[in-house]
């Protein structure tokens, strides 16, 4: 304890030491833990940088936008290298060498949804959870490939419990239990204005998940890169458990990502317009990188190429494929340096008196890691468009744009699609959408092969 109060009243933290004097023993070693697993050092330089410095994201000069795989191959050549990266991808997957990895360590709480994200009941007709509508697309590619995929689940230290309770409860939805494995990503303390971390309870500092970049290091510090090297997995096919859309293991893609040598592959849809909420894939200094929506510079993002389309029409819907072995290189010391992204947020704390207090403006700055980050590390990194209406249509809010209700919409569309390659008709309206409701299990049919 001697040591927690020199920690706490060297870097400006006596608040947290004087609410400590009022707790009992095993409240303050509750406490005292989280304070000993924080690197001081770096949360004070965060601290000068984030909180009391004018930190503020600049636009390079010199941005380019990248080349990517089309959809749809662009001539006879490219054909044949599509098909046998389609090969390669089917092979990949049936030898047990890709892992399934679904991050999942968000509440439902903007659904309305007390409880882990993947509860949600997402699917039509059946109300099938996220969780559940994942595990019946694993089932059908271990009976389409004859294998046994692993199925690593990150959840966060708030609902990892109940997701674990969920599975079990639900006998692993028919999957092998040897088959999944969760592990948690790290956190960070909201940090005040004023520099000083906030109390969530009173014997807890108000901690938040440190973002999907923390994936990376969580696979490290989990043991979990070790467990996929000794089950033989090469590859991690990576997607959020809130878009039910996604093709949890394309061949094509990753056929692709393992002809062209590539380290993380990424999906990219064509954006809507300039403004829309997805990051822009961009070249920067010969390195691929993500630029957030927000800091795109409104005239590169409005920018047009001669066939009139936008220069940088290339956004991310955070589906990647990572070799196994270029995670251990980037994780090798323990330590992961992403760059870090400021949100302000309204966090709810304990106050001086001991109460909580839940504030009606924003009193906090989180801190995260993106994933995407680690793009400019990788060798090789490569591009390939998904179709929207096939692979993206994320779950993020009760009504309107990506919300449960247009998801819905959508998994209706794309099972109709399967109806009427099969040559059956699908009462439509005269604007010439759905006039039905339609749920295919991926039990029946997935991906529409």
């Amino acid at each position: 304890i001697m040591q927690i109060n020199e920690i706490l009243l060297q870097y400006g933290q006596k608040h947290i030491l004087e609410h400590m004097t009022g707790l009992k023993d095993s409240d303050i070693d509750i406490l005292a833990s989280q304070i000993s697993n924080i690197d001081w050092e770096e949360m004070s330089n965060l601290i000068n940088k984030y909180v009391k410095g004018k930190e503020h994201f600049q636009a390079p000069s010199n941005i380019s936008p990248p080349k990517y795989f089309t959809y749809q191959p662009e001539n006879d050549k490219g054909k044949k290298y599509y098909q046998k990266a389609i090969e390669e991808g089917k092979l990949l997957i049936s030898q047990g060498k890709v892992a399934i990895l679904t991050v999942a360590g968000g509440q439902g709480s903007r659904l309305g949804f007390e409880g882990p994200k993947g509860k949600y009941p997402i699917t039509p007709i059946k109300n099938k959870t996220l969780f559940q509508y994942n595990a019946e697309k694993i089932r059908k590619l271990n009976q389409k490939y004859s294998v046994e995929l692993q199925w690593f689940i990150m959840t966060s230290p708030s609902n990892d419990a109940e997701t674990q309770a969920y599975f079990k409860e639900n006998k692993y939805f028919n999957l092998s239990p040897k088959s999944v494995h969760f592990f948690t990503q790290g956190t960070m303390p909201a940090i005040g204005f004023d520099g000083k971390l906030l109390l969530g309870a009173p014997n807890s500092l108000a901690l938040s998940p440190n973002g999907h970049g923390g994936t990376l290091l969580a696979l490290k510090k989990s043991g979990i890169l070790n467990l996929m090297k000794e089950n033989g997995v090469e590859h991690i096919s990576y997607f959020q458990i809130d878009n039910p859309l996604v093709s949890i293991a394309c061949p094509l893609f990753i056929g692709l990502h393992k002809l062209e040598n590539s380290e993380m592959s990424s999906r990219a849809l064509i954006k809507t317009g300039p403004f829309e909420k997805l990051g822009n894939f961009c070249i920067v200094d010969g390195k691929l990188k993500i630029i957030e929506y927000s800091d795109m510079p409104n005239d590169l993002a409005e920018k047009k190429d001669e066939q009139g389309r936008l220069l940088f029409r290339a956004g991310s819907p955070a589906i990647h494929v990572f070799k196994v072995d270029f995670i251990q290189r980037l994780t090798k010391t323990g330590h992961l340096e992403l760059p870090w992204h400021k949100a302000v947020k309204k966090v709810p704390f304990i106050d001086s008196e001991g109460e909580l207090v839940k504030p009606s403006e924003p009193n906090a700055i989180k801190l995260e890691t993106f994933i995407f980050d680690a793009l400019p590390y990788a060798e090789n990194p490569l591009i390939l468009e998904a179709v929207r209406e096939e692979e993206f249509s994320p779950v993020k809010n009760q009504d309107g744009v990506d919300s449960a209700v247009s998801c819905r919409r959508m998994m209706i569309e794309k099972d109709a699609k399967k109806l009427e390659l099969a040559g059956i008709s699908v009462p439509k309206k005269p604007d010439g959408s759905i006039d039905c409701v339609i749920e295919f299990s991926p039990l029946a049919i997935l991906d529409n092969d």
